[in-house]
């Protein structure tokens, strides 16, 4: 199974998810962001990073990205997205999903590992958790805080589109500890937590995160 993974300039873990996607048993493609060929991936990854623009607004400028017009397209019939960090701002960037990510709320960089909650298995990439289960990936952002006004964050609430919460402890003051969420169809999510830093005990806090990209190898042979 073919997973695409977005280069922008200024992405910082494309090489770890295109890894993630290897040892989870798919076929890693690498796509570039001045293109907009999405080579027949069957889902992309968005990762995280620093892309170019972020000065002005994270993600504001690589939403406009030629690979953007394509993964828009397709993400609107059913595609399945993933958006990890910087991808998640890029996503809402898009409009993809709702809310947006602002500076932490101490103002600092925050790189950690966090206690995290699986709230939504029905997703493409969190199928392979149960609800409720506990795990620990790591983070590291400065723009972090998932902002959103009252009706979003009920709706998002209400229809159970909350994929990730912060435990323990809120690290960039999210509303309602968000750290992730998924659009309404459910093939698009957003995360802040990085699953492709959390694949291998010899180089993560645990094997948690790899379960993202099992899932959605997972979703894809069931079509």
């Amino acid at each position: 199974m073919r997973i695409g993974v977005v280069t922008f300039p200024g992405s910082l873990d494309d090489s770890s998810a295109l890894r993630a996607i290897r040892l989870a048993g798919g076929t890693p493609v690498p796509l570039f962001h001045a293109s907009d060929d999405l080579k027949e991936v069957e889902a992309v990854v968005l990762p995280g990073g620093f892309s170019y623009g972020d000065y002005l607004r994270c993600g504001a400028i690589s939403r406009f990205a030629p690979i953007m017009a394509s993964i828009i397209v397709a993400a609107e019939h059913g595609f399945p997205v993933l958006g990890i960090c910087n991808g998640f701002q890029i996503l809402c960037e898009s409009h993809l999903l709702p809310g947006a990510l602002t500076r932490n709320q101490d103002l600092h960089f925050v790189c950690t590992d966090q206690a995290l909650i699986v709230e939504n298995t029905d997703t493409p990439w969190t199928n392979g958790y149960a609800k409720g289960d506990r795990i620990i990936v790591p983070i590291k952002n400065g723009e972090g805080s998932f902002q959103a006004g009252a009706d979003t964050l009920k709706q998002l609430e209400d229809d159970g589109r909350i994929v990730l919460r912060y435990v323990d402890k809120n690290p960039n003051g999210s509303q309602h500890d968000i750290a992730g969420i998924s659009n309404a169809r459910g093939n698009v999510v957003g995360v802040m937590p990085h699953p492709e830093q959390a694949i291998e005990l010899l180089t993560g806090p645990s094997e948690d995160g790899l379960t993202f990209f099992t899932s959605v190898l997972h979703t894809m042979v069931g079509r």
